[in-house]
């Protein structure tokens, strides 16, 4: 691990929003301007007085430093040959694999702790690295039937693998010397999508280390596709042209017709996540073709994102976190999700909790994708007279009554829960409100 200098340092910043990439209020940092990374990178664009990004390198010892740094050469050039160098556009191409049409939202699932039953939800997302022995570099499963009661879930249920999780674990899936086989004993569960793992792009380290990792992003997603698994790109960026670099990427792989993107933490600060939206909405804009997107967090912006892409799944933590310490959903008068204490007597299993939290948001979330639907084709109707768009919309169209299916296969699915019923209801509430 790194040691860093003490830390009472000119040079360290308690506020990250110093440290976010900005080139339309500052200039690029001074040694950006003969860094031979400067063409893949786009240079430091921050409010901080660092004369390059290696400045981010407080290592007190800089050749025992374990960034991509160039502080420490050897392990530098090591980390540059094992991704083929940092260019994305030689990473190996993949074939496509179709993705069947995912529902408005997916329930992770991560564990079956504190439950007897199997949740009743035709489709489940679950955690990549609870899939795996990390130490041997196996499945824990042989089959459907033992995934099923691993996870308490229904074994015909659809499966989306999510590479998301904290640096610890995906450092670890890098580090399987035989990920080939990995996958492809994965892919004999009938994985609907996965997403690959989320290598950190932070801001507080050398850019080397952000691209270097992006490249890590995109070859195991190469791995995942070429193994047959149909597989969501994840998209990890800081700058403008981490935003650009990915958009020539996907312009030039029609392949790839799907995005993952992670706003639970640091893109989902503060006004930040508003930027990664509008480079979202560029990057979906300018590829081309229609696009999908899997986000983790990010409610707020939903509304925004389906404008730009042709479906929007949101993977949910909530309803499995939540009914962990003991909180039930609930919709207010108004059609408010909220959440209250539920207490449990000491053992008593969360079987019927978890299924009511999971069908609540559920609900919540087929309002949602039906409002923003709606508002959408009728921004598309207000602009029919002079747009000269006229097939993309069709497609839009014809996606958003794929992913209707979808959720209305969902629906179907879970009929006993009162999903459908709960739905409505809470349609027919907000739209009330929002006549008043």
């Amino acid at each position: 691990m790194k040691s860093r200098v003490p830390k009472p340092t000119p040079r360290v910043f308690r506020n990250p929003q110093m440290l976010w990439d900005d080139p339309q209020t500052a200039p690029a940092s001074l040694g950006c301007w003969t860094c031979m990374d400067r063409e893949a990178c786009g240079g430091a664009h921050k409010g901080a007085s660092f004369f390059d990004c290696s400045d981010y390198c407080l290592c007190a010892d800089k050749s025992t430093c374990d960034l991509v740094c160039r502080g420490n050469p050897a392990g530098f050039v090591e980390r540059v040959r094992e991704v083929g160098g940092l260019d994305l556009m030689n990473a190996p191409r993949a074939p496509y694999n179709p993705i069947d049409p995912l529902p408005s939202m997916v329930p992770l699932i991560e564990h079956r702790s504190a439950r007897i039953g199997k949740l009743n939800f035709p489709i489940v997302a679950l955690p990549l690295y609870a899939l795996i022995d990390l130490s041997g570099g196996t499945l824990k499963v042989r089959d459907r039937e033992s995934l099923a009661t691993l996870f308490g879930i229904d074994p015909t249920a659809r499966l989306v693998v999510s590479g998301v999780a904290r640096d610890r674990k995906i450092e670890r899936y890098w580090e399987l010397s035989d990920r080939a086989t990995l996958l492809n004993e994965l892919r004999s569960l009938d994985v609907s999508l996965i997403t690959p793992p989320n290598f950190s792009v932070l801001t507080d380290v050398p850019r080397s280390d952000n691209l270097h990792a992006m490249k890590r992003i995109l070859l195991a997603c190469m791995e995942m596709a070429n193994a047959g698994l149909p597989t969501a790109l994840h998209l990890n960026a800081r700058t403008e042209t981490d935003y650009r670099r990915w958009t020539e990427l996907l312009a030039h792989r029609p392949e790839i017709e799907c995005l993952a993107f992670e706003f639970a933490t640091g893109a989902g600060r503060g006004s930040r996540i508003d930027w990664h939206v509008a480079q979202l909405s560029r990057l979906a804009d300018n590829v081309g073709r229609p696009l999908r997107l899997i986000a983790r967090g990010g409610v707020r912006v939903l509304e925004t994102l389906r404008h730009s892409f042709d479906g929007v799944t949101v993977i949910d933590t909530d309803a499995f976190n939540r009914t962990r310490c003991r909180k039930q959903a609930y919709f207010t008068e108004a059609g408010k999700l909220l959440w209250r204490s539920h207490p449990t007597a000491v053992g008593e299993p969360l079987d019927a909790l978890l299924d009511q939290n999971v069908a609540t948001v559920h609900s919540h979330h087929t309002y949602l994708e039906r409002l923003h639907s709606d508002q959408r084709l009728g921004l598309s109707g207000q602009r029919i007279a002079v747009a000269k768009n006229g097939d993309r919309k069709a497609a839009q169209r014809s996606h958003l009554s794929q992913n209707r299916r979808a959720t209305s296969d969902v629906a179907s699915g879970v009929q006993g829960q009162g999903v459908v019923i709960a739905a409505e209801t809470q349609f027919s509430i907000m739209s009330n409100e929002r006549s008043k």
